[in-house]
């Protein structure tokens, strides 16, 4: 299972995931308008990427059959 390349993709991909999270959050409460328009941009974002993670760790887990 660990040595499947998917599986490092799939949990990078999570890891960006997280990390757009903390950058749009982090903008969220500064309060200036230029602020809160880019971490709207980073939440839409965020989304896409959830979006592609969870496409990536579904085909992991439909390409490994299912034995986690």
């Amino acid at each position: 299972m660990r040595d499947d390349p998917l599986f490092y993709i799939a949990a990078a991909a999570c890891l960006v995931v997280v990390a757009i999270l903390i950058l749009g959050i982090s903008n969220f409460g500064k309060g200036t308008m230029e602020a809160a328009k880019k971490s709207n941009r980073m939440m839409k974002l965020r989304i896409v990427a959830q979006f592609a993670a969870v496409v990536l760790i579904l085909l992991f887990v439909w390409l490994s059959g299912g034995r986690g």
